[in-house]
This record gives structure tokens, sequence and C-alpha cells, in this order.
């Protein structure tokens, strides 16, 4: 693809962990050309001045200016931001949009942009609502369930996220004096992305009821999100496995693994994987990402990559650290 026919991609919040992570994938990506990178704190200093990683990979600055001769526009802005800014800014309705907020998952017209779920729907749409981090690891571990008709009972989660998923800015749980060497549990029950896994869930099972109890963690580490789902199940564990592995067969970053897993084999990549066992009545399902890649940024990729018609993986075949 010639640089006239790249995809042109304009970012809001670049200067944010999401948007740090868009950019080291975008200046990689084959058919993509960034035009703007935009951030109101850090418009006019080199992107690789704040992410620092990048040095010596591009000398592209951050712009307070929002251009409109661009394809697809991501918004990495925090919750709530993304209808302000939408409200407050006329975007050319020829342009693609996908928002890695939580302000577009609930029924609105954003189609939501979780793959494994909505694969056909995402390469037809002009807006996308990027799932959230816990939703995706979570959802990935119970959809083949649901589209077995097989959630008859009450799903119960536990999950530990990474310091990342907190965002930049510094919270009395966010700072590495309470991070380091501590673990901690918060929003049990009423976490935020209950009602977008809830919503894919009767998606897939007709009159779904059951409820999922959920308890989230705040890890000792920077990245990364596993969680570790059960629910009493009829199936033997040959035929859960295979169910598992039919549903994802054609999803590309999604894998079965015959031995347990850990997150190290996930970090830096868009890959979910699962591991499954069965004690007694129960079904027990592990899942880990990246919160940063498969839980959004990267996500997010693999959906422009859907709305413009190529390569499900181009820019996203990324290699993780062994330790």
């Amino acid at each position: 693809m010639s640089l006239l026919n790249k995809i042109k991609i304009g970012i809001i919040g670049s200067a944010g962990y999401t948007g740090g992570e868009l950019i080291r994938i975008l200046l990689n990506h084959s058919q993509a050309e960034i035009t703007f990178a935009h951030s109101k704190s850090k418009a006019g200093k080199l992107i690789s001045d704040v992410h620092t990683d990048l040095f010596g990979e591009t000398y592209l600055k951050f712009s307070d200016t929002i251009f409109q001769y661009i394809d697809v526009l991501f918004l990495c802005i925090g919750h709530g931001e993304s209808k302000k800014f939408l409200s407050e800014n006329k975007i050319n309705e020829k342009i693609k949009i996908i928002d890695l907020s939580q302000d577009f998952r609930i029924n609105s017209d954003f189609v939501y942009g979780l793959p494994e779920l909505n694969h056909e729907q995402i390469k037809s749409a002009n807006k996308i609502a990027n799932p959230g981090c816990f939703a995706t690891a979570i959802q990935l571990a119970i959809l083949p369930l649901a589209k077995g008709n097989l959630l008859k009972n009450e799903v119960h989660v536990s999950s530990t996220t990474g310091s990342t998923g907190a965002g930049q800015s510094l919270s009395e749980t966010s700072h590495f004096s309470w991070r380091q060497n501590n673990l901690g549990m918060y929003k049990a029950f009423t976490h935020q992305h209950l009602a977008e896994i809830n919503q894919s869930l009767k998606q897939l099972q007709n009159g779904f009821l059951p409820e999922i109890n959920f308890i989230p963690y705040r890890g000792s580490f920077t990245r990364g999100i596993l969680a570790s789902v059960y629910t009493k199940c009829d199936l033997s564990f040959d035929h859960a496995k295979e169910l598992f592995k039919n549903y994802y067969k054609q999803h590309p970053f999604v894998s079965v693994s015959e031995s347990n897993i850990d997150l190290k084999q996930v970090v830096n990549t868009n890959k979910c994987l699962l591991y499954l066992e069965k004690h007694d009545s129960k079904l027990l399902i592990v899942s880990a990402i990246d919160n940063l890649l498969k839980g959004a940024s990267g996500q997010a990729v693999q959906n422009m990559n859907l709305m413009f018609g190529i390569d499900e993986t181009e820019g996203l075949k990324l290699k993780t650290i062994a330790f």
C-alpha cells in the first residue's frame, strides 16, 4: 500500500497510556499513517519526550489541532470525556470513530467492538465502542458457554489487574509506595464493566439471567489481567474444551492452552490465553490478557483492521517477554 493509500489516523488523548500504546502499534503498522496525535497538555512536545521508549522511532510532535482529513479517529480519553468531546467538536461523518472509553458501550449507536462477539458487525461499522479491559478478559472466558445456552447458574469471577489499568493520573492506590508488594480488592459486585458483560451475554444467550459475581483486585505489577472464572456446568471436560476450541478457531488472538497459564505469556501482546479445568460440577476457566493491548489499544487496532477490510492481525503480531 502506498503512502497515499494508507489509513490516515488521528488520536485524541495521545499522551496517556492507551494513547502511547496506540502510537507504538501504528508506527509499525504497514497500512497506517498517524496524521496527528492530539494532546492539550503536551502540545508542541516531541512524542518521544513523553513516551520515551519511542526515542529514535518518531519525530512526531503532539498537536493541539484537530484535522478533518483523516480516515479514523481514536478517542483515548477518560470516561465521560468522549461524549463531551463529540458534542463540542463537529467530526466529519465520513471519519470512522473508535472510542476507548466506556461512554458508548451500553445501548448506543456504536457497535460494541469485541471481535470475538461482533466480528461481522464491526466490518461494516462507522463507530466502535472498544470494550473494557476486565470485560474483555471475562467475556472471552464465558462467551462459548453463552453461545451454547449453557450459562444456567451463577458465574463467579476473581480477577487482578496491573496498575496501568487505573490510567496515568495518580491516586492513593496507583502510586508506587501503595502498589509495591501489595494487593487490594475494590468495587466488589459493582464494577462498571458488569453492564457490558451482561449486555453481551444476553446477545448470545436469549433470556440470560444468572448473576455474575465479580471481585476485582489491584495487583503489584504494571500491566496484565488474570481472571479466574467458574460456574456449574454439565459438560464433561473434553466437551467443554472442544466447545471453546470450536468457538475460537476463526479468531486469531484467542487460544485454549493445554497447560496452566500466566501473565508473562500475554504481556505486550494482543493475545488472550484461556485454560480450562473441571472440578466435579464446576467448570473453571482462567483468562489472561494485556490490559493495555487486547484490553484497550491492541483491540482498537484490531477493530480498525476489520473496519478497513485488511488482515485482522496487521500490526499486532507482537512478541511477549519470557522472563
